[in-house]
């Protein structure tokens, strides 16, 4: 009974190890693919170590890259994200965290309606809304700016982050609201100084999910931004794309590398409180 233990002990560390090293690996070419020059690139194998490093292609994609006609790099890109993300998360969070508290203890009339109607906005693929969007967008002058991106993903970031904060509130005793109550608390000041203290671990859970996502976001960038307001992601396509002569794959994966490091900061620094977010019920349901 030991024996069968420590092999499956044995089986399961080698199925994580490997599973570690499936995912590693494209992370790993970029790095030292971005660190050599482009006869290294040409004469070595992929995996090869950088016999001189370098991070000349780095201060490339950052400063100099082109992206289409400009060649500027992807600093404009990378604040026009930072200009997305930080109003849309805030927001998109703030919204979900007042509708889902407001549908799971105040139980206005017409309240399983409202989210019946945020669960279909969550669950039908935003692309089938991405043509009138974009029309009625236009019409209203929202179009080809920062603001109208902004308000795209508090629009569709807005029924996720009400169901995650619904569900997460369902579960808190109804006696404690009734209290408040009683003590001559109102709606607001409930959610103020009872709610949204309590609420610490699903609020970094949701923070986690929409600021990642939204600045991988690709498609709402492309299409709402406009020229001059592209988001990373977007000059990053256009970066690789960009075709005169030989491909600085270098370049590419310093680029890559600029792009994922605002995520996977945000992963590592904040992973402890995600996990424990998750532990403690963040998301269920």
């Amino acid at each position: 009974m030991e024996q069968a233990s420590n092999t499956g002990r044995w089986g399961l560390w080698i199925f994580v190890l490997l599973s570690a090293l499936f995912f590693l690996l494209p992370l790993y070419v970029m790095g030292v693919t971005s660190l050599k020059d482009m006869a290294e690139v040409r004469n070595s194998s992929i995996f090869a170590l950088p016999q001189h490093p370098s991070f000349a292609a780095w201060d490339q994609a950052w400063n100099h890259a082109c992206s289409g006609l400009h060649c500027k790099g992807l600093r404009t890109g990378f604040w026009n994200s930072v200009i997305i993300t930080v109003p849309s998360v805030f927001f998109s969070v703030l919204l979900g965290a007042i509708n889902g508290y407001a549908l799971a203890f105040w139980r206005i009339r017409g309240a399983e309606v409202l989210f019946a109607i945020m669960l279909i906005g969550a669950f039908i693929p935003y692309q089938l809304f991405i043509y009138p969007l974009a029309m009625s967008f236009a019409s209203l002058g929202l179009g080809k700016s920062l603001f109208g991106v902004v308000l795209v993903h508090v629009i569709f970031g807005m029924p996720v982050t009400t169901l995650i904060f619904r569900n997460f509130y369902s579960g808190v005793p109804d006696v404690l609201l009734d209290a408040a109550k009683i003590d001559g608390a109102g709606f607001w000041q409930i959610f103020g100084r009872i709610i949204l203290p309590m609420s610490v671990p699903i609020l970094v859970v949701t923070v986690i999910l929409q600021a990642t996502g939204i600045w991988n976001d690709y498609l709402f960038g492309l299409i709402f931004a406009g020229q001059g307001n592209q988001p990373m992601t977007v000059q990053l396509i256009g970066l690789v794309n960009t075709r005169m002569g030989e491909h600085p794959y270098n370049v590419h994966m310093a680029a890559t590398i600029l792009t994922a490091l605002v995520p996977l900061a945000i992963y590592l620094l904040s992973g402890r409180w995600f996990v424990r977010g998750i532990a403690a019920g963040a998301v269920k349901g």
